[in-house]
């Protein structure tokens, strides 16, 4: 069983545009690592929200992408192609049809495929379901056959057996190598401290704590803010909002500041264990990291030496006001080796290979 290669079939949000995206980089780091181990992946996704037309990378070589209208007839149409798969994944938030979805990837499940849900934001998934026990979702979750997580720790393992879930893994976010690394630095992107990050609902009420409230007691230093949907937010003068920030540019926007902040969306800093992809995208580019405090953080990067920890935005601003450049550079070298040595994403395919030869079957074995 260890040889055999799988062909999985991946419904998800965007694998080619991270436009209002969030997930682009973990689907890429994933799906790219799995090729490299010899999988194949076809990646299903809709033509919406905008995406195809601001895509920042064409097809990839190392995946099929099929982009579908967004109407019911083609989703079907990709379930019926998904069907010769050796492994069907529905991840959360693709944005059109996920209830449909979610229901009928169950009806490919058989003896020789594995059907499994992967949840990029299972805080945000548990909430709702635990919110409403009339979700179509929860009476799903027992029949896959496993559901994988983008984070979360034990809080959220514990929460989706307990709704029923046969096998819950987080396989956490990672270094893309291939497409962050360090790079020279841009004038554009200069300033004492960068965030990047998309307005969210239960995310602008933590940058406002974290990222503008700083700002406005350190004015004699230079932040930066980009990500969609922040042009009419009020900031002060020393604040540049510079809009989304394509990914072809995040390895510049990384190395240039003398620090780049990390601020969890409220549900995973309350959950804990869900670093984003913006920590792993900066450790790779050998940036001095300033996060929100959230429980886990030590299991990734150890604080002061490999990452910079604050639990409000007064510390933000006590921590920048007293960094030196000196160490800066030597807490953004200690996280590159940290990454390098335990959180490329070749590092979650193996765990993830691992956890899927136990389980997935050829034609006449048994289930593992």
């Amino acid at each position: 069983m260890k040889n055999k290669k799988l062909n999985i079939a991946f419904f998800g949000s965007s694998l080619v545009s991270a436009y209002w995206n969030g997930a682009a980089t973990y689907y890429r780091g994933i799906v790219r690592a799995l090729n490299e181990r010899g999988h194949h992946i076809t990646f299903y996704e809709p033509d919406a929200y905008d995406r195809q037309q601001n895509r920042d990378m064409d097809d990839p070589d190392w995946a099929t992408v099929v982009v579908y209208e967004a109407t019911e007839e083609a989703a079907h149409k990709c379930l019926e192609a998904a069907a010769d798969a050796d492994m069907v994944v529905k991840a959360s938030g693709v944005g059109v049809f996920d209830e449909l979805l979610e229901r009928e990837v169950l009806k490919l499940q058989n003896d020789n495929r594995l059907v499994v849900f992967w949840d990029v934001d299972a805080p945000a998934t548990l909430d709702r379901v635990h919110n409403n026990p009339n979700d179509p979702f929860l009476q799903l979750i027992p029949q896959y056959d496993m559901i994988l997580t983008y984070g979360g720790g034990d809080p959220v393992v514990n929460a989706y057996e307990a709704l029923g879930a046969k096998k819950c893994v987080p396989i956490y976010n990672a270094l893309d190598t291939a497409t962050h690394f360090p790079v020279a630095p841009d004038a554009l992107f200069d300033c004492d401290l960068a965030f990047l990050g998309n307005r969210l609902p239960d995310r602008e009420a933590r940058v406002d704590e974290f990222f503008l409230k700083p700002a406005a007691l350190e004015l004699n230093k230079k932040f930066i803010i980009g990500g969609s949907g922040w042009g009419d937010k009020q900031m002060s003068e020393n604040v540049t909002y510079i809009g989304h920030v394509y990914t072809k540019d995040h390895n510049a926007f990384n190395c240039t500041p003398k620090a780049v902040l990390n601020i969890s969306r409220e549900s995973m800093a309350r959950y804990g264990f869900s670093p984003a992809t913006r920590v792993f995208e900066a450790a790779g580019a050998g940036v001095c990291i300033i996060t929100d405090y959230w429980e886990g953080i030590d299991f990734f990067f150890e604080p002061d030496k490999e990452i910079l920890v604050a639990k409000d935005g007064a510390e933000v601003a006590a921590i920048l006001s007293g960094l030196s450049e000196q160490k800066a550079k030597a807490v953004g070298e200690a996280a590159y080796k940290k990454a390098l040595a335990a959180h490329t994403y070749n590092h979650r395919a193996e765990q993830l290979e691992k956890l899927l030869y136990a389980k997935v079957k050829q034609p006449n074995e048994a289930l593992a």
